[in-house]
């Protein structure tokens, strides 16, 4: 199969998981119905974003991968014959969490969990809090419709990460994303940080020969008080040569239906051939913190 629909859901999230639970299950739901084949949560979508704040009530958000969450993303596969990724704050033992994604096919079968590698500590995103850093490596999984890699938003800004996930065999890199903007820097900074963040994805896109496909949330959050973060939405797929093939709007609900052409992947990848021609040999200092 060569042409294949993605799903993208983006929207604001309250503060009840179980409405979220329910809002994003029924969304996928409507998304399968109108031809997604490929459907992708954004990050933690059954909570606000709670990392804004360290707080340890806040760990009772957590469950079992695989687990209740799971399955209902599994019987929605099976039933609509959808491949889903679903972003969850897995808990994995006591005093053990991680921020993953369950890759599910279209026939119900969990394929596997990703977990994510990078874990960022910035003002309201204090992360390293809450989670472990992952251990599953950077790796992809063959689909019913295609060979799909999942990374987890701060992940997005490392090359090394989608390179290694597209080297496993990556035709899409999704990644589920909660980011935005911090109210009081957005005047001066916000089409920056913006430009900044859609500029590095789509790069991934074209260094890799592969589809990139962004999932955020919108809306402000606020559950710590203060400003909160405004989520700048914008979820959006980028083709393999950075073109922009759909984009969200900033501050409204919405799921884009967006069609990737997976057969000319190879074409492109023998008139731009990036994996032939690289070093090998001459890349080992990437392993080191510094080199000076």
């Amino acid at each position: 199969m060569s042409i294949v629909t993605l799903g993208l859901l983006q929207h604001t999230c309250v503060a009840d998981p179980e409405t979220n639970l329910r809002c994003t299950l029924a969304q996928a739901d409507a998304a399968a119905a109108r031809g997604a084949q490929i459907v992708c949560t954004q990050e933690l979508f059954r909570s606000q974003y709670f990392c804004q704040s360290e707080d340890y009530a806040h760990f009772a958000l957590a469950e079992p991968v695989p687990g209740r969450t799971t399955e209902l993303f599994q019987e929605l596969a099976r039933r609509r014959g959808v491949v889903v990724v679903a972003s969850l704050f897995e808990r994995r033992a006591p005093g053990l969490y991680h921020n993953t994604a369950a890759i599910i096919d279209a026939d119900g079968t969990l394929l596997g969990t990703y977990r994510k590698m990078h874990i960022p500590d910035d003002p309201l995103f204090y992360e390293k809090f809450y989670f472990t850093p992952g251990d599953t490596g950077f790796r992809s999984w063959q689909t019913k419709f295609g060979r799909i890699g999942v990374l987890i938003c701060w992940d997005q800004w490392y090359p090394e990460a989608a390179r290694l996930t597209a080297l496993d065999g990556a035709e899409i890199l999704f990644y589920p994303t909660a980011i935005g903007w911090h109210p009081q820097e957005k005047a001066q900074l916000g089409a920056k940080q913006h430009g900044a963040w859609e500029t590095i994805q789509r790069s991934h896109a074209v260094a890799n020969g592969c589809y990139v496909a962004a999932v955020n949330r919108c809306g402000h959050e606020a559950p710590a008080g203060g400003d909160g973060i405004e989520f700048w939405g914008q979820s959006f797929v980028a083709g393999p040569q950075g073109e922009l093939l759909a984009k969200a709007a900033v501050l409204a609900d919405e799921t884009l239906l967006v069609p990737v052409d997976l057969g000319a992947l190879d074409d492109l990848r023998c008139h731009w051939p990036f994996l032939r021609d690289r070093r090998t040999d001459a890349y080992g200092d990437l392993t080191k913190r510094f080199l000076r």
